[in-house]
């Protein structure tokens, strides 16, 4: 009898809501239970300052890494499949540290190579509202639904001291996009005809060591860029066990994230063309580090790499398509489509993004409305 009534009541709650949205609370409630635990986390601790700090330090660490890894390292999981996940998170992981480290001596304690100097950014937050500690939970929950949004705007735009400092954000990312894009069509066009002479068969062993070097420079280039996103919760100069909290915690999150794989999220690479191959993934990643190091030494302002990122594919996707490399171009139409999705995903970000910095402070509406009709 009991059975049959919970049998009863269970099948009661099942028609109460959708079927798909009842699947989805069943498959992700491992997920849902943990948000809603940071959720109450960020509720509690963001009074308290020397508390808050650490906490959206930890939450930001691992979102923007998780959601980011798509961009740096996710061509380098994906033709890297064959390879025991330690080995990966080593290299990776090996190059975080040392990079980190770097700015750590170089610039007297500042892990994010001086972009948080620029403007709106340059002081160390002294309180926090819970909007601030929570930001990075609502990156979680979009990049567990494989949504490559923005963390530079998501992240920084929360604690940007005046719209200006958006809008610089904002124009310098978007420039990058328009620069990647052009920049891969160009380079696969031009490449399309040796590539198909050369790139058939099994990959020789010299483009493995190729492509972990410039997996490896991406990486290190990637984390002069957007460090800064981690970083923003925490004083500007840290102490040296302040730096080691810093990096270990992000060390030991890339080693969770590559015994996922990627998680998710990585089905943005896997579903674009031909990436699975060493060959490709290496010219990816060279042409990417390119155009992230030119972005660094232009100026300090932070920018978005994801839009470079999307730029990027979005270009070589286009680009394949009209020359269809080694038979591997997808038509015109789903090309169009899967450069959209990722669009419209990196808009919704932006969107969220403002949304947060207009509720923690209300005033930057206005000046956002002034800043657009200029």
């Amino acid at each position: 009898m009991p059975q049959s009534e919970n049998s009863s009541s269970g099948s009661t709650f099942q028609n109460l809501i959708p079927s798909g949205f009842y699947n989805v609370i069943k498959e992700e409630r491992t997920f849902l239970a943990l948000i809603g635990f940071f959720f109450i986390i960020a509720g509690v601790t963001f009074p308290y300052a020397e508390i808050a700090k650490w906490v959206g330090f930890a939450l930001a660490g691992y979102s923007a890494i998780a959601n980011d890894s798509i961009q740096t390292i996710g061509t380098f999981m994906a033709s890297n499949e064959d390879k025991k996940w330690w080995v990966l998170w080593l290299f990776i992981g090996g190059i975080f540290l040392a990079t980190v480290s770097y700015s750590w001596y170089t610039f007297s304690g500042d892990v994010s190579y001086q972009r948080l100097a620029s403007k709106g950014f340059a002081e160390a937050p002294q309180s926090f509202t819970f909007l601030q500690i929570a930001a990075p939970i609502f990156l979680l929950i979009l990049t567990r639904m494989r949504m490559p949004v923005s963390t530079t705007f998501l992240l920084l735009s929360v604690f940007a001291a005046d719209v200006s400092a958006i809008g610089k954000v904002l124009t310098k990312s978007l420039s990058g996009y328009l620069v990647a894009f052009v920049a891969a069509a160009v380079v696969w066009v031009l490449l399309s005809r040796i590539i198909k002479k050369f790139v058939k068969g099994k990959p020789h062993p010299a483009w493995t060591v190729f492509q972990w070097l410039t997996s490896g420079t991406l990486w290190a280039v990637w984390i002069m860029q957007d460090a800064a996103n981690i970083a923003v919760f925490l004083p500007r100069s840290l102490s040296f066990g302040q730096f080691l909290a810093f990096a270990l915690y992000i060390f030991f999150g890339l080693g969770i994230l590559f015994y996922l794989r990627g998680d998710k999220i990585q089905q943005v690479v896997t579903e674009k063309s031909d990436v699975r191959d060493i060959r490709s993934a290496s010219i990816i990643d060279f042409v990417y580090a390119i155009i992230l190091y030119y972005f660094k030494i232009k100026s300090q302002v932070p920018m978005s790499t994801t839009w470079v990122f999307i730029g990027l594919l979005a270009g070589r996707e286009i680009a394949m398509t009209f020359t269809d490399v080694r038979g591997k171009g997808k038509p015109l139409g789903e090309s169009l489509k899967l450069i959209g999705k990722d669009a419209g995903y990196a808009l919704i970000g932006l969107a969220v993004s403002i949304a947060l910095a207009i509720a923690i402070n209300p005033g930057i509406e206005a000046e956002i409305w002034n800043y657009i009709t200029g």
